[in-house]
Order: C-alpha cells, then sequence, then structure tokens
C-alpha cells in the first residue's frame, strides 16, 4: 500500500510537472494580449474623442397661424414634399370678409365727413367774404352819411342868420332843422348796423375756423379708417397658409373643421438645403478639441459607410441650461453631474447621395480626431 501511494504521489507531480508550461503560456498570452490593447486603447483615447449621443439636425420650419379660425381645408399630407408659397392650409374666411366690408363702408364714410367739412370751410369763407363786404358798405354808408349830416348842418346855420332877418319863413327853417336831425338819426343807425354786420364778420371766421380744424379731423379719422381696411385685407390673405420654404410636411395633426389659436404651431416643414450633426460631448471631452478637427461620422441607418465631417462650432452653454426646465442647483441637495455641451459637425462631402437620405433625429457615432 504505501509504494502504490508513493507511485500515485510521483505520477501526480509528473502531470503538474507536464501542464505547468501551457499555464503559464497560456498567463502571458493574457497577459500580452491585454497589455496590447491596453496600450492601443490609450493611444486611440490620446488621438481621438467619440461619443453615441448624436443625432442628424436639420433647419425646421414651423407652420403658425398669424390669426385665429376654423379649419376650412388641408391642403398637404404627411410626408408631402412642397415648394415655396404652395399652400397648406385655408381658414374659413366669412368673419374676415365681414370685417373688410365693415371697414370699407366705414372709409366710405370717413372719406363723406371729409368732403361735408371741405365744403363747409368753403361756404364760410365764401361768407366771410360777403360779411367782409357788408362791413366796407356800412363804412361807405356812414361816410356818406357823415357827409349829409356837414351838408345839413351848413344849410341849418345859414337858415339861422336867414331866419333872424325874416329872410325866410318859420317853415323853411323847421325844414332844415328836421334834415339835420334826420342825418344824425341816420349815422346813428348806420353806425349801430355797421357793429352788427363786424360782429357777425367775428362769428362766420370762428365757424371757418372750426369747420377747417373739422377737416383735420375728419382726415385723421379716414386715414385711421384706411389703415382699418389695409388691416382687414392683412388678415384676409392670413387666411391661406403658405409654405416659407421647400421641404418635406412633418405630420399633419390638424383636420377640416378645428379651430386654431394665433400664434400656435400646427406642424412643421423640414428643409432639404442642409444637414449637419449635433453632438452632446462630456464637459470633460473638450479639452483639446477645436474647430476643424478631422470626424469621422457613422450613422445607425448605414452601417456599412462612413461619412467625413468637420467640428464646426461649440454651443455657449451646455444642455442643462437650454432644457425648458434647467437645473437650479443653489436649491435642494447638490450632486454633482457631468455636463453635455452640444457641437456642431459638419458634413465635408455634400455632394454624397446618402446625406439626402438622412433624416433629423437619426442616431450617429462621432470619432473625433484630435489634432
Amino acid at each position: 500500500m504505501a509504494k502504490e501511494q508513493v507511485q500515485n504521489q510521483q505520477g501526480e507531480a509528473g502531470q503538474k510537472k507536464k501542464r505547468s508550461p501551457i499555464f503559464f503560456i497560456i498567463l502571458a498570452a493574457l497577459i500580452i494580449g491585454g497589455g496590447y490593447f491596453g496600450i492601443k486603447a490609450f493611444i486611440y483615447g490620446r488621438h481621438h474623442e467619440d461619443t453615441d449621443d448624436a443625432q442628424i439636425a436639420a433647419n425646421v420650419s414651423p407652420v403658425i397661424s398669424k390669426i385665429p379660425g376654423y379649419i376650412a381645408g388641408v391642403k398637404v399630407k404627411d410626408n408631402q414634399f412642397v415648394h415655396k408659397g404652395d399652400t397648406l392650409l385655408v381658414l374659413d374666411t366669412r368673419d374676415l370678409q365681414m370685417a373688410l366690408d365693415q371697414a370699407e363702408a366705414a372709409l366710405v364714410t370717413a372719406r363723406s365727413n371729409v368732403a361735408s367739412a371741405k365744403a363747409g370751410t368753403e361756404a364760410a369763407q365764401k361768407n366771410i367774404g360777403t360779411a367782409t363786404a357788408a362791413v366796407a358798405t356800412a363804412d361807405a354808408q356812414i361816410e356818406a352819411a357823415k357827409v349829409n349830416i356837414w351838408r345839413t348842418s351848413e344849410d341849418l346855420k345859414r337858415y339861422e342868420n336867414l331866419i333872424r332877418d325874416h329872410s325866410i319863413t318859420q317853415q323853411q327853417y323847421e325844414q332844415a332843422l328836421a334834415a339835420k336831425q334826420t342825418a344824425d338819426r341816420q349815422l346813428a343807425v348806420l353806425k349801430e348796423q355797421r357793429n352788427q354786420v363786424a360782429a357777425q364778420t367775428g362769428v362766420v371766421s370762428s365757424q371757418s375756423k372750426a369747420t377747417a380744424e373739422q377737416i383735420s379731423v375728419s382726415e385723421a379719422t379716414m386715414r385711421q379708417r384706411e389703415v382699418d381696411v389695409e388691416n382687414a385685407k392683412l388678415n384676409l390673405s392670413y387666411a391661406v397658409i403658405v409654405a416659407n420654404e421647400d421641404g418635406v410636411v412633418s405630420k399633419v395633426p390638424v383636420q377640416t373643421g378645428q379651430f386654431i389659436q394665433a400664434g400656435a404651431q400646427l406642424f412643421s416643414i423640414i428643409l432639404n438645403n442642409d444637414k449637419w450633426v449635433v453632438a452632446n460631448f462630456k464637459e470633460t471631452q473638450l479639452s483639446r478639441m477645436v474647430t476643424g478637427q478631422k470626424v469621422e461620422i457613422d450613422v445607425d441607418a448605414f452601417p456599412r459607410h462612413h461619412f467625413e465631417g468637420v467640428v464646426s462650432s461649440f454651443s455657449p452653454a451646455t444642455g442643462s441650461i437650454s432644457a425648458l426646465l434647467p437645473a437650479d442647483n443653489a436649491s435642494g441637495n447638490f450632486v454633482k453631474v457631468v455636463q453635455r455641451v452640444p457641437v456642431r459637425i459638419e458634413f465635408v462631402n455634400r455632394n454624397d447621395s446618402l446625406i439626402q437620405k438622412l433624416r433629423a433625429g437619426m442616431n450617429v457615432l462621432v470619432d473625433v480626431h484630435l489634432n
């Protein structure tokens, strides 16, 4: 028994001695392979920065209604290509047409008021001329009455001398005295008439000024009514919503008969004139990244094709700052989170046919070659 145990132990020792070289070979291979891949990863990390937090971006033109109203017709469908100026939606125009008719009627009334004010001013000016002529006539009559008073005064003086000599009769003297008194009363009457005519001239002049001011008010009202008409026409033109640029219509969620508010975004038009990549790099990856660096772009939709790009610009703020509800680290408990900065990457070969097949929002993997 002792001999068998010794032989077994010797056999096991021999087997261990036979397996030892293979173990060391495998261990060495693992160490060499790990070292190779580690050095390769280290070298790669020294010359590259990559991220899969990136998407295709494109210019998006929102379709917005400038006026509220009910949709009378939808002229486009989902994913339809449209040209600039093509009709997208048509709103019900009955209320807008009524508003335009009211504004035009108010404009006609305002123009009539201006014409009436001008006619009143012309009539007032004519009345001023007539009153001025009447004043001149009254002045002439007063001068004539003064001459008549002088003549009758001289006649009365002569008759007074003659009556003392008894050269004339008492009747003749009384006639001269009556003529003198009549001339005096006539002058007083003419002066009073002249004062009345002058006062009437002042009234007519005041009316003329008031009428002239009314013209200014009427013209201002007319201009306001003209603006109302133009505004009504503009609102009526807004009832037809057209495409601002060439592009592909996104999903159209509106239907005929639906009421929409002014300023509400109805849907979007994705423009085909340009596409680029927005890559969200960690803030710790930006230390050696600069504009102009070469970028290799892999799109998930085309795994066998490599696009070439170049770093175009860096966002002035992190993505969290631009979020709808940005984080406020001044309140509550603070947990440090690595922020991401959007980086714009432009395609180098824009004539690549596959670029036209790219769609906004597609996922991509970007690899920046550091200088």
